[in-house]
């Protein structure tokens, strides 16, 4: 059975960091990629960010560059998540999710498909950023 369990969500005043994790089992993990997504009230599920366990290719959505770091512990098969200078914007439902990778030929690398593509997810954390 595949599983994706998210942990370290909570609440943080604005400026603040969290650091989420999500636990992959039930898959091979180095043969996919592993994206955070987030899901804000009455808003669209949107992506955050992607890594590609086989080589570490990583992407991220505008409002998380040099903000966010994404990273993963292949031994533990698991991928994290910093999150630094949070803000209000940032209060949503993240969520990880895998599938495998795309080439993606605008970006040069493999990376995690569409929101609606990918395969497995997780039940999610919630974020809060208090303003």
């Amino acid at each position: 059975e595949v599983q994706l369990a998210e942990s370290g969500g909570g609440l943080v005043q604005a400026g603040g960091s969290l650091r989420l994790s999500c636990a992959v089992s039930g898959i091979n993990f180095d043969d996919y990629a592993i994206g955070w997504f987030r899901q804000a009230p009455g808003k669209e599920r949107e992506g955050v960010s992607c890594i590609v366990s086989k080589d570490g290719s990583t992407t991220y959505a505008d409002s998380a560059k040099g903000r966010f770091t994404i990273s993963s512990d292949n031994a533990k098969n698991a991928v994290y998540l910093q999150m630094n200078g949070l803000k209000s914007d940032d209060t949503a439902v993240y969520y990880c999710a895998a599938a495998p990778e795309v080439l993606d030929y605008g970006l040069g690398h493999a990376t995690c498909p569409g929101v609606y593509a990918m395969d497995y997810w997780g039940k999610g954390t919630v974020v809060t950023v208090s303003s």
